[in-house]
C-alpha cells in the first residue's frame, strides 16, 4: 500500500468528519412565534361598559388582563374588577383573583378571594362580603354560591354556607349553617 493512498483515506475520513459535524452543530434559525388559534383577542389594563336592552350600564368591568377564547368565545379574567349598579345607579364592587365571563355575556364566575362591597350611599350601612367563589347573573341582578360566606355590616357579622343575593332590590340570604354575631354600637 502506498502512503499517498493511506494519506488520501485519512483526508477523505477527516473531511466526511467535518462536514458532518459542521452540519450537526450549525445555528438553527430561531422558531417563529406563531399564534395557537386560540384566542379571538387580549387585551390589556383596560375598562368594559356593557349595556343593557334599554341603553343603561348593566356592568362595567375593569382588569389587568382578559383573554377571548375563539373555541367558545368565553372570556378569562386575571383580577377583575366588576361595577354592577343597583335600581338607584349606585354600585356594587366585585373582585377576585379570577374571572369567567358566559358568551352571551349573562354569567359571571368568580374565583378565588371574592369580595363583594356595598354601594357607598348616604345613611345606609356599608355591607361587605367575603367567599371563595361566586356565579354572578347580571341581567337578573343575582349573586350566588355554595361556598361559605361572611358578610359585616357595622355591629353585626353574619356566616353561612351557601348565598344568594339580589342587588336590585337589595335582599340577601343564606341557605344554610347561618350563624350571626351582632355587637351594638357605642
Amino acid at each position: 500500500m502506498n502512503w499517498r493512498t493511506v494519506l488520501g483515506g485519512l483526508l477523505l475520513v477527516a473531511a466526511v468528519l467535518s462536514g458532518w459535524s459542521l452540519l450537526r452543530h450549525r445555528d438553527k434559525p430561531a422558531a417563529q412565534a406563531t399564534d395557537d388559534g386560540s384566542k379571538d383577542y387580549v387585551l390589556h389594563d383596560f375598562q368594559i361598559i356593557a349595556l343593557d336592552e334599554q341603553g343603561k350600564e348593566s356592568t362595567t368591568l375593569r382588569a389587568p388582563l382578559l383573554e377571548r377564547s375563539r373555541n367558545d368565545e368565553t372570556m378569562s379574567i386575571i383580577t377583575p374588577l366588576f361595577l354592577l349598579p343597583d335600581q338607584d345607579g349606585n354600585h356594587w364592587e366585585l373582585r377576585s383573583d379570577t374571572g369567567w365571563v358566559s358568551a352571551k355575556g349573562d354569567q359571571l364566575k368568580l374565583a378565588g378571594n371574592v369580595s363583594g362591597d356595598s354601594p357607598k350611599v348616604a345613611n345606609v350601612p356599608p355591607t361587605t362580603f367575603r367567599t371563595d367563589h361566586l356565579d354572578v347573573f347580571p341581567k337578573e341582578n343575582r349573586a350566588k354560591t355554595d361556598a361559605l360566606v361572611t358578610m359585616t355590616r357595622p355591629g353585626m357579622t353574619q356566616s353561612g354556607v351557601g348565598f344568594e343575593l339580589d342587588s336590585k332590590n337589595k335582599t340577601y340570604h343564606f341557605l344554610s349553617q347561618s350563624k350571626g354575631r351582632y355587637t351594638p354600637q357605642r
